[in-house]
C-alpha cells in the first residue's frame, strides 16, 4: 500500500511552499497532497471575516473524503498545527500519524492565541491580518533569509482572517488519543515564538518523538531535503 502524505501549510501561505518536498518525497514513492486552505493564495478572494479554523478543518477533511485517503501522515506547519488537531478530531481513522511542524500544539477548547500568546499589536487592527513582517537576519521572512527565496516567499503570502486564531478547535473526540506524533522544532527563531515543552508521553502512552532542524521557521524552503529526510522517517505503522 502506497504511504500518503498530506502536507497543510501555515498561516499566510499556500500549499506552494512545500514545492521543493514534493518532489523529495514522491520520489520514495509516496502521495502527496498540498492543499491551499481557504482564502490563501489562488482562494484569496474567498477571505472573509467568517473564514477561520471551522472553514480550514472542513478543507482538508473533505479533501480526505473526497479522494478516500486513509493511514494518512498528516503534517501541520505552523498554524496548521491547529489545523490538523481537529482534522484528527473529526476523522481519526483516517491518520495514521500527526507531525507537528514547527507548529502549534494544542490542547481541547483552545485557541491559537492560547497555545501562542502573539501580541495582537503585531496582527494589525480588523479582521484581516496581513503577513508578519521580514526581521534582521538570521531569522528573515518567515525564517528565509536568500534574497531569491524572499521573493519566492513574498509571491504566495495574503492576509488571513483574525477569526482562525479566535476560534477554539475541538479535540474530545476519544479516538484522538490513539493516534501518534511526531514534533518537528526549526532551532532558529526570534524571541517571543517559544513554544510549550513537548510532553515526555505521548497521549496514546509512548514515548514523545521530538524532532530537531537547524533552520528558519519556513524549513520546507530553507531546507527541503533534510525535512523531506525526516518526514520519511517517521514510523507509520501500515495494515497488513
Amino acid at each position: 500500500m502506497t504511504l500518503t502524505y498530506v502536507l497543510v501549510h501555515g498561516a499566510w501561505h499556500t500549499g506552494q511552499a512545500w514545492a521543493r518536498v514534493v518532489p523529495l518525497l514522491a520520489a520514495s514513492g509516496r502521495r502527496v497532497f498540498t492543499p491551499t486552505l481557504t482564502g490563501y493564495g489562488e482562494t484569496a478572494h474567498l477571505l472573509s471575516p467568517d473564514v477561520g479554523l471551522g472553514t480550514h478543518t472542513d478543507d482538508v477533511v473533505r479533501l480526505l473524503e473526497e479522494e478516500d485517503l486513509r493511514d494518512v501522515v498528516l503534517v501541520g506547519h505552523s498554524y496548521a498545527g491547529m489545523v490538523i488537531s481537529a482534522v484528527a478530531n473529526r476523522v481519526p481513522e483516517r491518520i495514521a500519524r500527526l507531525v507537528y511542524l514547527d507548529a502549534m500544539v494544542p490542547t481541547d477548547g483552545e485557541n491559537a492565541f492560547d497555545v501562542m500568546p502573539i501580541p495582537r499589536s503585531m496582527l494589525g487592527t480588523g479582521w484581516r491580518m496581513p503577513p508578519l513582517p521580514e526581521l534582521p537576519a538570521p531569522f528573515g521572512l518567515f525564517g528565509v533569509t536568500d534574497p531569491g527565496d524572499v521573493a519566492w516567499v513574498r509571491t504566495m503570502l495574503s492576509d488571513q482572517s483574525i477569526r482562525c486564531l479566535e476560534e477554539p478547535v475541538a479535540m474530545d473526540n476519544p479516538a484522538l488519543a490513539a493516534i501518534p506524533r511526531t514534533h518537528i522544532h526549526c532551532t532558529v527563531k526570534p524571541d517571543g515564538f517559544d513554544r510549550r515543552p513537548v510532553p515526555a508521553v505521548q497521549p496514546n502512552g509512548e514515548p514523545a518523538d521530538v524532532r530537531e532542524l537547524a533552520t528558519g521557521h519556513d524549513c520546507m524552503i530553507t531546507a527541503p531535503g533534510e525535512l523531506a529526510d525526516m518526514l520519511l522517517d517517521v514510523p507509520v505503522s501500515m495494515p497488513v
